[in-house]
C-alpha cells in the first residue's frame, strides 16, 4: 500500500471518534422500576448520527434487570454484544454474540442479565424503532415485578421525530 492512500484527493474524510470524547454523553433512553423499587435503564451514547445518508452508531450499556420491549428498526439493525449479557426472547445472549435484524424483522423482548449488558450497535438507515407484541413486553415485566416508565427526554436531531411510544397492533400504527 502506498503512503498517500489516506491523501487521494479532497473528497469525503473518516472521521475518528473515542467513547470518551468530551461531547460524546450518555443518555437515558428507556427505564423500567423494579420489584425492589430501583430503577434500571438503558443508557446510550451516540458515536454517529447523519441525516444523509440516515444511520446511527452508538454504544450502550443496560443496567442488571432492564427489561426492552419486543421491537424492530425503520432500517437494518446490527447489534454486538460486548459486555455481559441479555436474552432476546428465548436466546441467551452472552458477550460476543452479534445479531442481525434485517428491514421489517422484530426481535425481543430483551432481558439485562445479572451483570446488565454493553452493546454496539450500527442502524443503517432510519433509527427509530417500533414495538409489535405489547402482550410480549408486558408479560417479561411482569415475571420481574417491574413496570415500564415513561421514556425520558433525549437529544435527537432536530429532523428526527421520536417514535419510541409507537406500537404496531394488528398492522397498525398506535401511541402507547
Amino acid at each position: 500500500m502506498s503512503d498517500d492512500a489516506g491523501t487521494r484527493g479532497s473528497g469525503p474524510q473518516a472521521t475518528f471518534r473515542h467513547i470518551d470524547d468530551p461531547d460524546v454523553h450518555w443518555q437515558q433512553v428507556k427505564a423500567v422500576r423494579n420489584a425492589d423499587g430501583s430503577v434500571s435503564s438503558v443508557w446510550e451514547k451516540w458515536l454517529a448520527f447523519s441525516s444523509e445518508p440516515q444511520y446511527l452508531a452508538l454504544y450502550s450499556r443496560w443496567d442488571p434487570g432492564m427489561v426492552v420491549r419486543r421491537h424492530g428498526h425503520l432500517s437494518p439493525h446490527v447489534l454486538f454484544v460486548v459486555a455481559g449479557d441479555m436474552w432476546c426472547g428465548e436466546r441467551h445472549c452472552p458477550a460476543g454474540t452479534h445479531i442481525e435484524l434485517p428491514l421489517g424483522a422484530a426481535f425481543g423482548p430483551f432481558v439485562a442479565g445479572d451483570r446488565g449488558t454493553v452493546l454496539f450497535e450500527v442502524m443503517m438507515g432510519d433509527p427509530r424503532s417500533w414495538g409489535d407484541d405489547k402482550a410480549a413486553f408486558e408479560r417479561a415485566l411482569a415475571q420481574r415485578g417491574a413496570e415500564a416508565l415513561p421514556d425520558p427526554d433525549i437529544e435527537l436531531p432536530v429532523w428526527l421525530e421520536d417514535l419510541r411510544p409507537h406500537w404496531v397492533i394488528e398492522g397498525e400504527p398506535h401511541d402507547g
